[in-house]
């Protein structure tokens, strides 16, 4: 099935993205097809799931989970490997698909599929880790002479729930962990990237993952809901905006969660950073994915000394960024994933300037292409400072004192990630401490991520971390084994 995706792909057909329920992959039903937002032709076509599609998959799943966990850690990580290398042999292809689907620049593309690689191969690594504890039960005088033992449990059924922005590498993220717990696993796919994600289930099927480990549907947010409901799930992995994360959640009842729910990022210039530098980082990051990234630089709180220097110098940077199709490697910026994203994120600009604010490049689009665009001086009430631009924007506003820019940065409803270019310790530790973020990057703009790394974030940025060693946590259950009268460490008792 991976041959044939990324085939159609390669000869800019239209690429049929098929679901899998029941062990089986499915080519047939009621379809919705995906426009590709820069070449303005449909792309794909997926078959949408049906309520008694929702219910056949969480029952199979349920029939399916014991046998998913009787596999080994090593036959789990050997499997994870070898998806691993094979995402890396099919990377170009890979990327071309998400051109198509998303406007993604080829070259941006294959550095998710670079990350896909190194997301599963460190799935492996954690499910050879996977073990568990021999507990100091006789450290209190009830325990003595007994022994207290945990593992570390699939969880069962789990439910990955992804976005359009990343779909490969969330969904490694998501499946590579749950699988090397040793659950069974449901996907529901974003709509404007189906034959993305049914390329990465291919390609963990193509590599050896047993057809019981995975069922892939495809169709609008009822089916998610649909899924969220099913008592058939223990636990949920669910990316992307807010309202939708508070209703996976009412959805979800006493189900395990991780959210990760999106921010406005902000990034700190301090007037001992290197101007040049940081304007060329966050110019850099700010647009890159057309600055669909839930930790795109959004936010850029410049000391007032410094701020036209920077203001002047990262205006020059994103000048030199070019922007059109994303199949052509030299493209720096894309199309967004849709007119209306595009649309939005000049209408926030615009109400910006005539807020006082001053657009010093961009405010145009070209359909779903929206062109670079620096706000500077927005008030503290504009939408592209409140709110998640998601979108090729970067608003640049002067600040005073730290105490004042951390406070400006807390005033966001979000918190996942923050950035700080500056060299001094005492204000990178009062920011780690202060910031009310889930992650900090020193001498780098907020966008920065390790795969191998936690993150997530605080208030209304979700709650439970990704990458795959944390998420084992919660994909997992603790069991406890006690053995009374046995200890290895006697009987006596104080």
């Amino acid at each position: 099935m991976l041959d044939a995706i990324l085939e159609a792909a390669a000869e800019r057909a239209v690429v049929t993205a098929p679901a899998r329920y029941a062990g089986d992959w499915v080519t047939e039903g009621p379809w919705a097809q995906r426009t590709g937002p820069y070449v303005r032709a449909v792309v794909s076509r997926a078959p949408q799931a049906s309520p008694a599609d929702v219910r056949r998959c969480a029952e199979y799943a349920r029939r399916s989970a014991r046998k998913v966990a009787a596999l080994s850690p090593a036959a789990r990580a050997a499997i994870l490997e070898r998806a691993a290398g094979l995402a890396s042999r099919r990377r170009d292809e890979l990327a071309v698909l998400l051109a198509l689907e998303l406007g993604k620049p080829v070259r941006d593309g294959r550095g998710e599929i670079d990350r896909v690689a190194d997301t599963l191969a460190v799935c492996a690594a954690e499910a050879r880790q996977l073990g568990g504890e021999l507990l100091p039960a006789a450290g209190w005088a009830r325990g003595v002479g007994n022994t207290a033992l945990t593992y570390r449990a699939p969880a069962g059924v789990a439910l990955a729930i992804t976005p359009f922005n990343a779909p490969a590498n969330l969904l490694a993220h998501k499946l590579g962990a749950s699988f090397a717990a040793g659950n069974t696993t449901i996907v529901k796919a974003p709509p404007q990237a189906p034959a993305s994600s049914a390329a990465v289930v291919a390609l963990l099927l193509a590599a050896g993952m047993p057809a019981e480990a995975v069922q892939l549907l495809h169709g609008d947010g009822t089916v998610g809901a649909a899924l969220c409901e099913a008592e058939e799930v223990a636990v949920i992995s669910f990316t992307g905006g807010v309202a939708t994360g508070a209703a996976v959640a009412r959805a979800a009842g006493a189900k395990k969660l991780v959210l990760e729910l999106g921010g406005n990022a902000a990034t700190i210039v301090c007037e001992d950073a290197d101007i040049a530098a940081a304007a060329r980082v966050c110019a850099r990051t700010g647009y890159s994915n057309s600055g669909q990234s839930c930790i795109s630089v959004q936010r850029v709180y410049v000391q007032r000394d410094r701020f036209e220097e920077f203001l002047d110098e990262f205006t020059r940077q994103v000048a030199t960024l070019r922007t059109g199709d994303p199949l052509d490697p030299a493209t720096d910026v894309g199309s967004m994933v849709d007119d209306e994203a595009a649309a939005r994120v000049v209408r926030w600009a615009e109400e910006a300037q005539e807020a006082g604010a001053k657009i010093t490049i961009g405010g145009t689009r070209d359909g779903a292409t929206a062109a670079p665009t620096i706000v500077a001086h927005p008030p503290a009430t504009a939408s592209v400072v409140t709110q998640e631009v998601f979108g090729a924007l970067v608003a640049v506003l002067p600040y005073d004192t730290f105490d004042e820019v951390i406070a400006a940065c807390n005033a966001s409803r979000y918190g996942l990630q923050a950035g700080l270019f500056t060299a001094d310790i005492t204000r990178i530790i009062t920011a780690w401490r202060e910031l009310e973020v889930g992650g900090l990057v020193v001498n780098g703009s907020s966008n920065f991520r390790l795969d191998h790394i936690p993150f997530g974030g605080v208030k209304a940025s979700g709650f439970g971390r990704e990458s795959p060693r944390w998420m084992l946590e919660d994909y997992t259950v603790v069991k406890t084994l006690l053995l009374r009268g046995i200890s290895v460490f006697g009987g006596d008792t104080p």
